[in-house]
């Protein structure tokens, strides 16, 4: 099968690779119809994710038709449309009986590598390195799917894969973020970064009872897809100081809940903590720029609430930990349990309460996933969402 594999930093190529076979009873290989390119594959792309290997597939947002099924799978059929979730999930841990999907004990077989790194290993996720179980990604012509009758969801109506393709990672990404941001009725909500996750934590701000919602970015494009779809005001950074305009649109006691969706490769317009985090990333003494994560504890209002979908990869410098305590903030962080979702957010598509597809800007064949790899981290040509079609 062709498939989209990595050999370094910046160096994606669309090659051949083993076509995916079932392994166990309880797993199911698709034909890939429609697959992404997430925000967090350019941590990859940028050679930050520590575990890879030259060759590894990416991608963990597919969706296809089943054409292979384990003889322990009786939920699905050959046939059958599905999305498939990012996280890996066993269904069956002490973690996944409370619905904690992406801490699954028992999906990444790598789990002494992320030991080693974080305390304990989170779940198995596809194509997204070897500490996080080495899975081969959808961003391929077939994908094998392992405990799928606790990952996947079927779709049963004719919706577009456009409308449910984001099922498998950034709609519950983003719902999760304002949930875990615990929006209580009129708050005012801010959320750093508009890409396509903080684009679905925008809308679902709103549907959790957001009184206000402000977005925080400086690229043209993202910033009116926040103000044309998820109705939001916005601040553009490299005009302005975000702490002083939040505090003059909160009459200065700052937003309720602050949402950081960008994650551990910051940019911010000359502050002297984020030209030491480029410096110190260049030097190799840190990976990850928290200049976002840092503004959101100054920013957020005393008592309130930061939500952290954005992906950080290690350690990070200069946290302020005296204003976190003494501000009596609570962060609420994770990757998504985003089976915890599917059903609920599906209905939402189903009722009209939301199109998805509206994050879309490129749709391509997977052939020219390379140069929109390129495209993507460069924000050129108005670039926010690419679906790749296998």
């Amino acid at each position: 099968m062709k498939a989209l594999r990595w050999y370094g930093k910046g160096d994606v190529r669309v090659e051949d690779a083993p076509d995916p076979r079932i392994e166990d009873p309880r797993d199911i290989v698709i034909r890939v119809t429609s697959t992404a390119i997430c925000g967090s594959d350019l941590h990859l792309y940028n050679g930050l994710m520590p575990g890879m290997e030259k060759g590894d597939v990416l991608g963990h947002e597919p969706m296809g038709v089943v054409e292979e099924v384990g003889a322990a799978i009786t939920k699905f059929k050959k046939g059958d449309r599905v999305v498939v979730p990012f996280t890996i999930s066993c269904g069956k841990c002490w973690f996944c009986e409370r619905t904690l999907f992406s801490l699954c004990d028992e999906s990444n077989p790598d789990a002494d590598q992320a030991r080693k790194a974080m305390g304990s290993s989170p779940a198995g996720l596809f194509g997204y390195s070897h500490m996080l179980g080495g899975y081969p990604g959808g961003q391929a012509q077939y994908l094998r799917v392992p405990f799928a009758d606790v990952g996947p969801i079927k779709i049963e109506s004719d919706l577009p894969d456009e409308k449910v393709l984001f099922l498998s990672d950034i709609f519950p990404t983003g719902y999760m973020a304002a949930e875990n941001a615990e929006i209580e009725p009129g708050d005012t909500v801010a959320v750093w970064g508009c890409g396509p996750v903080s684009q679905f934590a925008i809308r679902s701000a709103w549907m959790l009872g957001a009184g206000r919602v402000i977005a925080i970015d400086h690229v043209p494009e993202r910033l009116e897809m926040a103000r044309v779809h998820g109705k939001a005001e916005t601040i553009d950074f490299m005009e302005e100081k975000v702490y002083d305009r939040l505090m003059e649109m909160t009459k200065g006691r700052g937003p309720d809940r602050c949402i950081d969706g960008v994650g551990c490769e910051a940019h911010a317009a000359g502050s002297f903590d984020a030209v030491v985090d480029r410096a110190k990333v260049a030097l190799h003494l840190e990976t990850d720029r928290a200049h976002v994560l840092r503004e959101a504890i100054y920013c957020c209002r005393k008592g309130g609430t930061i939500s952290v979908p954005g992906v950080y990869i290690d350690k990070v410098d200069g946290l302020p930990m005296g204003a976190l305590m003494n501000k009596a903030l609570t962060v609420k962080a994770g990757q998504t349990h985003a089976q915890r979702y599917l059903a609920p957010l599906l209905k939402r598509i189903e009722a009209g309460e939301i199109d998805p597809s509206f994050v879309i800007t490129h749709t391509v064949p997977l052939d020219e996933a390379p140069a929109m790899y390129k495209t993507f981290r460069d924000k050129e040509d108005g670039c926010i969402k690419v679906v790749l079609k296998p």
